[in-house]
């Protein structure tokens, strides 16, 4: 569905001395110094696929967007979305693609939500029976009913963001990017966002790219992760092969009657780590483990057959530090 083959984005950016005497030099002798946003970015999602795509402030996930959707045009490299070079074709790319970009409505402000969908069922020129089946499994999956006759002004941050979604899925388009569509949310309007992104894909098959900085998000929501770092892609793959690949490390949190009693089996000594004692308000002991090296229920079966446990919790690595390191070490 999408194809991406060696995409670049550089931006020319005036240099500039501070003060006045640089803002009049500025003015007669321009100095310019080359950006590059991008740096031949390679990937391919395949028809459905939904796909995570992340980085830090400034990585470059903004600028492939817009490249993807046509508002930008590459400095080199190919792009394709179902075919179509956006660039190029950019109204025939703008009928297979909906968006929905953080803060920025693309709802009329002062008419009522019901109103704007109608206009956006002209400039897409929705058929009127697929229009009223899309809007009536809308109004049920996202809770739209008291909102549709309300002014999209007069909507709350979380009220807003689902009419947003219904908007940016209206006309049943191929391909919807998703940039922070949780962001700012209370915990419940997130699930049923949540909820009605697989939805579509599971109704539609619309391939959905995601980007965002929450990472329940992307654990609920994709199968696949792209991480991007400073225009570089750092990584392409499946989430559970990061967690293999990179934080192998799991942890069994034991609580003990007393950590000083604690014995260490030494059948796992050799496998496993002490990693921490938490004496504050518990009695704790944390045994991190490889699942390469040995098994959970091998570790919980040797502590316990030398110690009296009160509780136990088995934690897998949260893909948040995982991608926190990636950020910070690199690969």
């Amino acid at each position: 569905m999408i194809e991406v083959r060696d995409l670049k984005k550089e931006y020319k950016l005036v240099k500039r001395d501070p003060g006045l005497r640089g803002a009049v030099r500025a003015l007669f002798k321009r100095t310019y110094v080359t950006k590059t946003a991008v740096k031949g970015v390679n990937f391919k999602i395949e028809r459905g696929e939904m796909i995570g795509y992340i980085g830090a402030n400034g990585a470059g996930k903004s600028t492939t967007i817009k490249m993807l959707t046509g508002i930008l045009t590459p400095s080199s490299g190919e792009v394709k979305v179902g075919g179509i070079v956006p660039y190029k074709n950019r109204k025939q790319n703008a009928k297979q693609i909906g968006a929905v970009f953080g803060q920025r409505t693309q709802l009329f402000w002062d008419i009522p939500v019901s109103e704007s969908f109608d206009l956006l069922k002209h400039i897409y020129e929705v058929p009127e029976e697929q229009f009223k089946e899309t809007l009536e499994l809308f109004t049920e999956v996202l809770q739209l009913k008291p909102l549709l006759s309300i002014p999209v002004r007069q909507l709350s941050l979380g009220q807003k963001m689902r009419c947003e979604l219904a908007a940016a899925f209206l006309h049943r388009p191929d391909v919807v990017y998703l940039d922070e569509p949780t962001i700012g949310l209370d915990v419940a309007v997130k699930v049923r966002i949540r909820k009605f992104i697989k939805e579509m894909n599971a109704r539609f098959g619309t391939t959905v790219l995601l980007t965002t900085h929450d990472m329940q998000d992307i654990e609920e929501i994709c199968s696949r992760i792209i991480i991007i770092d400073n225009g570089s892609i750092l990584y392409d793959g499946g989430l559970h092969e990061i967690k293999d690949t990179f934080a192998a490390k799991r942890e069994i949190h034991f609580e003990v009657e007393s950590v000083q009693s604690f014995s260490y089996p030494a059948a796992i000594k050799d496998r496993t780590e002490l990693r921490a004692v938490d004496e504050d308000q518990q009695q704790k002991v944390i045994l991190a483990f490889s699942q390469k090296d040995v098994a959970a229920s091998e570790v919980i079966s040797a502590v316990l057959s030398e110690n009296d446990i009160i509780d136990l919790s088995l934690n897998d690595p949260k893909i948040e530090t995982i991608v926190e390191e990636i950020y910070n070490r690199g690969l």
